[in-house]
C-alpha cells in the first residue's frame, strides 16, 4: 500500500496528508533542519537536512506525515512492515511510528536504518519496531503517524526518502 510516492507538490503527500518538519526547539533545544523537495539522481524526494545538537537536551531533526489526511488511524495489520527508498549520507536514521495509543511526544516504536550514497530500498519489518517510552506493543490496526528521524547524537543529517509504503511479503 502506497503511503507515498513524492509525486504531489511539497508539502502533500500521496495520501492526502501534509508533511511536516520538527526540530528539538519545540523542547528547549538547538538542532536545526530544513525539509525540502527536490530531484535527486532522477528521483522526485522530500530531503532532510540538518545540524543535531545535544545541547540543551535537544537531539533531533524529524519530517513526519499523518498516515491518514484527518489524523485518523490506519489499519496496517495485512502488511508486514514499512518500505522506503532512500538515499543519503551513509548515516543511520529512523523511522518512528504512532498509534493511538501514544500519548506522550517522546513515545513511539522505532527502527533504525543505514543509508547508502545510491537509492536503495529498506524493508523495516513491524515485528522489529522497538517501543520507546510505552508499555504497550506496537499494534498495527491503529497506525496513525510515521517519521524520518535523525536523533540521539550530534551529527550532520543529510536523508532523501522517494518513497514510503507498507509491505507484505508475497
Amino acid at each position: 500500500m502506497l503511503i507515498d510516492d513524492l509525486s504531489i507538490a511539497h508539502p502533500l503527500a500521496s495520501n492526502g496528508a501534509r508533511w511536516q518538519l520538527f526540530t528539538d526547539q519545540v523542547m528547549g533545544g538547538i538542532s536545526q533542519g530544513t525539509a525540502v523537495r527536490e530531484i535527486i539522481a532522477g528521483r522526485a524526494a522530500i530531503r532532510l537536512r540538518g545540524n543535531v545538537s545535544l545541547e540543551n537536551n535537544g537531539g533531533f531533526v524529524q519530517i513526519g506525515l499523518d498516515l491518514a489526511p484527518d489524523g485518523a488511524c490506519v489499519d496496517a495489520s495485512l502488511f508486514d512492515g514499512v518500505e522506503l527508498d532512500v538515499r543519503g549520507n551513509g548515516d543511520y536514521y529512523g523511522v518512528h511510528l504512532r498509534t493511538d495509543a501514544v500519548t506522550r511526544p517522546w513515545q513511539s516504536y522505532r527502527q533504525t536504518f543505514v543509508t547508502t550514497e545510491e537509492w536503495q530500498t529498506v524493508r523495516l519489518p513491524f515485528v522489529r519496531f522497538e517501543p520507546h517510552r510505552i508499555a504497550s506493543p506496537l499494534d498495527t490496526q491503529h497506525l496513525r503517524r510515521i517519521g524520518i528521524v535523525a536523533i540521539g547524537r550530534a551529527f550532520t543529517a543529510d536523508v532523501a526518502l522517494a518513497r514510503l509504503a507498507f509491505y507484505r511479503r508475497a
